[in-house]
């Protein structure tokens, strides 16, 4: 029996027993590795936002000589999914493959690829595309990363502390200040499904700030909000007792100036009578 023949025997046997049984895969590909003439394998790092849908492709090869497909799908707590796609019996089998919103893009004996649709955050991993052919065996592995965007608030708190927060990002996003003051950053995982929210509360004591801006940076695209500071006796850097000091100074200048104008009135009065 010839190399290529050996390939397809040991392709095809293992496709049956990974949708049948459990097996050690690593023993099957260390097998494969000695008598297979293997092309190079392809790994990529793909990010996907959240409720779109995502196309992962198999290695482009000759279609006439494809033998069999498998696609196997690794993701976080949950036992290997695993499709396949048999050419020269046009069958489909799969095992331990529940989510219904990962399937075959089309008709596999038209084109292997799969799509996840819409994506999930629980879609986190691993999704590899082995194809056997007469010739060669060929795989595409996909490191498949779920980005979540985050809710963005600008507030100011009733104590003068000004906060920004990023809720429920996935990966976590990073915040800056526009203009810097005494900030303090914190991050803590949100009902523990992979996002994470990040928060920074900011003063400027003594600082005459009437404005701050924050901008939030994250894979899903980057903005920045806007507020105006409205405690101006902390906004100002100005103590309780300066600024009552400051009105009262201020309240006496415009009674002063009420005065002079109502003396000035009543005296023009006055002269207009006296010529009459």
């Amino acid at each position: 029996m010839t190399t290529s023949k050996v390939q397809i025997q040991l392709h095809v046997i293992y496709c049956e027993l990974i949708l049948t049984h459990e097996v050690p895969k690593r023993a099957f590909l260390l097998l494969f590795s000695c008598l297979c003439l293997c092309g190079c394998p392809v790994e990529t790092s793909l990010s996907v936002l959240v409720d779109t849908k995502a196309l992962l492709t198999c290695p482009p090869v000759l279609w006439p000589s494809v033998l069999v497909v498998t696609w196997e799908i690794v993701l976080r707590d949950k036992p290997p999914c695993f499709r396949a796609y048999r050419r020269d019996t046009n069958q489909t089998k799969r095992r331990n493959c529940t989510d219904k919103r990962i399937t075959w893009a089309s008709r596999p004996d038209e084109n292997p690829a799969l799509q996840v649709d819409p994506v999930a955050i629980t879609h986190d991993g691993n999704y590899t595309c082995q194809i056997v052919t007469s010739d060669a065996n060929f795989h595409h592995e996909y490191h498949l990363q779920v980005l979540v965007p985050p809710e963005l608030t600008l507030v100011q708190t009733e104590k003068g502390a000004t906060v920004c927060k990023a809720a429920a990002g996935k990966p976590a996003a990073q915040i800056s200040w526009t203009r810097e003051g005494d900030c303090v950053t914190e991050q803590e995982p949100y009902w523990g499904n992979g996002t994470v929210t990040v928060q920074s509360t900011c003063h400027w004591r003594g600082a005459h700030v009437i404005a701050v801006s924050c901008s939030v940076s994250h894979l899903t695209g980057n903005k920045s909000l806007f507020i105006e500071l409205d405690k101006g006796v902390r906004t100002l850097g100005f103590p309780g007792s300066d600024f009552v000091i400051i009105l009262y100074v201020k309240f006496s200048l415009l009674l002063v100036i009420l005065v002079f104008v109502g003396f000035l009135y009543f005296q023009r009065t006055n002269d207009c009578r006296s010529r009459k």
